[in-house]
């Protein structure tokens, strides 16, 4: 039986025709994720190991699509190529030779995470290293990119930046390995030059994956999943296996100011959540949105297991207001299994009305998986079924215009059928979430689980 999770070893280039996709929808939809977990005969152990794919889907406008993919050529993956067996270290996968084998070496950096095209440069992210940039037509890989040699060897550029709608620029943020209980935070001009905020001090070494972008702040909710060092440089343990959940320790929800400034670490009862889904001042206070998780032990196991297990889903969409005197207020919007969020990228830093995420159509284990709408003012959910035993992706927003009101647009979805063993693209409208696909875009073979795309409105030359 073939799952979401097998190998695809080739790389494809071909056009789509009649596949009935909106002429109005033109630009780029980039994917990443792994595209194998496992090197010659040997499987890797972990989710986060496998080799960075990019998939690149073009719409000229015209009514067809074009689909590219390519592997990033990363030093784990050529590698792999060569000598057709493990040699370097993963996140949670250990090289061969033990201990010795292990001790004070990094994980390889896959770059199978994000993706962002900024200042004409496509960017493929990764969480722990520097992203490799690759050309946004042809996607051959150009090497690993230090922003002009701004970003250090041992920086770390994240997986997930945000960029402001106003300004076109783009803020991130890595972990700091080279001093500890800190943060580094970055702001990318619209030319592309990085520039370094202040370090950011926290009370203990965090392993923090997302923020959300308001327009005078970047907002983290820091959760106290700590990686254990002395067992990483070690070598007794794989990376994964040394992120431990102290509950604890606090939850620190952390603003920093976007041009400089003392950052504000406020101090909240244990939570966990990874994937944000926007951030906005309301008057003085400061407003957050997440996806919330109720088990870290679940979440890392199912992160170890995935071949056999359930995806790991969060229990709630969440809202924390924080107010100027440092009291954080936290709002339950929706409780039901869910990941992926997503919102209107233009609407990033002021109030949104709809969140969409992937989740289980019927709120249980087992049920179908839907890919659904919240729409915060009328606090109702509608959802679009996957026939069961199907896979999803990410669903990623593009406006039907470019001055199109909230909600009115497509949702991009990348979907997987185990018993044709291939995937395709759903053109969902985002105004009728439950109707059938505007579009569904077949492709000849799968896609692997993926993890994050983004949407340009720039079409990649499909040429050659």
């Amino acid at each position: 039986m073939y799952t979401m999770y097998e190998a695809l070893d080739g790389e494809h280039d071909y056009t789509v025709e009649g596949s009935g996709v909106p002429e109005g929808l033109r630009g780029t939809l980039y994917r990443n994720g792994p595209g194998r977990w496992q090197v010659g005969e040997t499987l890797l152990d972990h989710i986060f190991d496998g080799d960075g794919m990019l998939s690149m889907f073009a719409f000229p406008g015209d009514g067809r699509v074009h689909y590219r993919n390519r592997y990033v050529r990363t030093r784990h993956y050529r590698y792999g190529q060569r000598k057709g067996r493990v040699g370097l270290r993963g996140l949670g996968t250990q090289r061969p030779g033990g201990v010795l084998g292990n001790m004070l070496r990094r994980p390889a950096n896959v770059a199978n995470t994000g993706v962002v095209l900024h200042g004409g440069r496509l960017l493929a992210l990764w969480e722990g290293g520097r992203p490799f940039r690759l050309d946004p037509d042809s996607l051959e890989t150009l090497g690993e990119h230090s922003f002009g040699g701004r970003l250090s060897m041992a920086a770390a550029f994240s997986a997930h930046p945000s960029r402001c709608p106003d300004t076109g620029e783009l803020f991130n943020f890595g972990m700091d390995f080279t001093r500890a209980r800190s943060l580094r935070c970055y702001r990318v001009d619209p030319g592309g030059r990085l520039h370094h905020l202040p370090r950011v001090p926290l009370p203990y070494t965090p392993w923090n994956h997302d923020f959300a972008l308001t327009r005078r702040h970047l907002v983290f909710v820091v959760n106290p999943v700590i990686p254990k060092a002395g067992r990483i440089l070690a070598g007794t343990s794989s990376i994964a296996e040394a992120l431990v959940y102290e509950p604890h320790r606090p939850t620190c929800f952390t603003i920093v100011p976007r041009y400089g400034g003392r950052a504000r670490v406020i101090e909240h009862e244990a939570l966990l959540g990874f994937h944000f889904v926007n951030a906005f001042e309301d008057g003085d206070d400061i407003v957050v949105e997440f996806v919330r998780f109720a088990d870290w032990t679940e979440v890392s196991t199912a992160f170890r297991e995935f071949r056999t297990r359930d995806f790991p889903w969060g229990c709630a969409l969440m809202r924390y207001r924080i107010t100027p005197a440092s009291k954080i207020e936290g709002e339950e919007l929706c409780a039901f299994p869910m990941e992926l969020p997503h919102a209107d990228v233009r609407r990033a830093g002021r109030p949104h009305r709809y969140t969409y995420f992937a989740g289980r159509a019927g709120g249980g284990r087992g049920d179908r998986i839907g890919i659904h709408a919240y729409d915060h003012r009328t606090g109702t959910r509608k959802a679009h079924e996957l026939p069961p035993g199907h896979g999803f992706g990410e669903p990623v927003f593009v406006p039907r215009a470019p001055g199109a009101p909230e909600g009115d647009g497509w949702l991009l979805v990348v979907a997987y059928d185990p018993d044709a063993h291939r995937s395709r693209l759903l053109v969902l409208d985002a105004r009728d979430v439950e109707a059938e696909p505007a579009a569904t875009v077949p492709l000849r073979h799968h896609i692997p689980m993926g993890f994050h795309g983004s949407f340009t409105e720039r079409v990649a030359h499909i040429g050659r």
